[in-house]
């Protein structure tokens, strides 16, 4: 997929991290508090938490997950399996198996077309998005850690930067 010249221009580095667990609680109640109660217990103890995505509720029910670095999995898991069960969550799974890659550029939110040049490029190399986040300077993916390397090379091509990791 061709992508325009400013969304090319725009792009100025690709990032990447190799260090990335996911853990996801299945069937949490959506109510006021349960956030709280899950990330206060996790920033006491020194957990760091950084990518969170919060599903659309379906009958006062959601799925809640959140990224941290793959050395603090095992005690995020310790922390957040009793708090789970104790709100009547389904099921707590954590996933070590984890990377990240990031375009980074200003101005982007301005112009259309960085997610779809992104999303594509992924996609034709057969790697899958399991999260998306974005802010006004980035757009990270949350991918399988063994395809980190090809989705950097994928991305640096797809906006012309240099070849790299």
């Amino acid at each position: 997929m061709m992508a325009t010249y400013e969304v090319y221009k725009k792009v100025r580095a690709i990032s990447h991290d190799k260090n990335v667990a996911k853990v996801t609680i299945i069937g949490v109640p959506d109510r006021p508090g349960i956030a709280a109660s899950i990330f206060e217990p996790l920033a006491k103890a020194g957990i760091s938490v950084d990518t969170i995505v919060q599903n659309a509720s379906i009958d006062n029910i959601t799925d809640l997950t959140f990224t941290v670095a793959k050395s603090e999995l095992a005690g995020a898991m310790r922390l957040v399996e009793p708090i789970a069960k104790s709100i009547r969550a389904r099921e707590c799974v954590g996933d070590s198996r984890l990377g990240k890659v990031s375009i980074i550029g200003t101005g982007m939110q301005n112009t259309p077309g960085y997610a779809a040049t992104m999303f594509s490029a992924l996609s034709e190399k057969g790697i899958n998005i399991q999260l998306i986040t974005t802010s006004e300077i980035r757009i990270t993916c949350i991918i399988d850690g063994a395809r980190v390397k090809a989705a950097v090379r994928a991305l640096h091509r797809a906006f012309e930067l240099d070849a790299g990791e």
